[in-house]
Formats: structure tokens, sequence, C-alpha cells
């Protein structure tokens, strides 16, 4: 079971990837990053168009073009990445999409959920693009299945 959309997944996987294959300012292109993260080459592309307008990674267009994270991108949190895809309903919402659920009015599954949110929410918050491509470049971690 997931936490993300498919589109924050292949967006969070495809920005570590950027971190760690584009050290030392190498720019990564479209095609590189989707065999890397096995990921559909057009809908990635939608999705790294939309990080780069909102600031989140770089890009450069032309024949040396590609894209590539910056030093201070490199400290953005995780939360930032999904926030920027999927908005903060994973943060906020109820487990069972009530719209209605509050501290007044409760779902089955509020307090629960509540905790497991808030744990979420510290741990991507807390975590920043530069610790896991550290974690990477070491390999203590993989982005393929």
């Amino acid at each position: 079971m997931a936490i993300f959309s498919k589109t924050c997944e292949y967006g969070i996987k495809a920005v570590l990837f950027i971190a760690h294959t584009g050290v030392q300012g190498r720019k990564v292109g479209i095609k590189e990053i989707a065999a890397g993260i096995d990921s559909p080459e057009f809908f990635l592309a939608k999705i790294l168009q939309d990080l780069s307008r909102k600031g989140i990674i770089n890009s450069f267009k032309g024949p040396t073009g590609g894209f590539f994270i910056d030093e201070a991108n490199l400290k953005r949190p995780l939360s930032d990445i999904v926030e920027a895809i999927d908005g903060d309903g994973l943060f906020r919402g109820c487990a069972l999409g009530l719209k209605q659920c509050s501290e007044i009015n409760p779902c089955p599954l509020h307090e629960e959920f509540k905790a497991i949110r808030t744990r979420i929410y510290d741990m991507l918050h807390t975590i920043n693009i530069d610790q896991f491509n550290q974690e990477l470049m070491s390999g203590l971690l993989s982005l393929k299945k």
C-alpha cells in the first residue's frame, strides 16, 4: 500500500534520482531519469515540468540541458515535494475521506489516523533531499524496486 499518489511517488523518486545523479552540477535528461526510476517518460516529463515551475528542481533547455538541483533546493524537506504535487491532504485529511471529520465530529479512525498523520508530517518535514541523497550515495538506499 502506498501513501502517496502515483504522481507523487514518481516525483519524489525523480527528485532523489536527480539529486543523486546530478552531483557536481551534472544535468540529467528525462530518458535517464525515467529509466533510473522505472517511470513512463511522458508522464514523468509532466511531473518534472511542474516541479521545475514550482522551484523544487531546476531545468536547463538545449542540447546540454536537463534537470538538476541547486544547493538551496537540496536543503528542502521532502514535504515540499509532496505538497507541490498532492497538496497537504496527506497531512490534514480524514482516513475515510470524510469532509466533516474533525476533533468535534471524528470518524471511527480519527484518533489513530491523527497519530499516523503526525508521524508522517514530522518525518517528511524533518528529512531533506540531501539527507536521502547521502544515503543513496553510500548505498544504504535504492530507488529501484
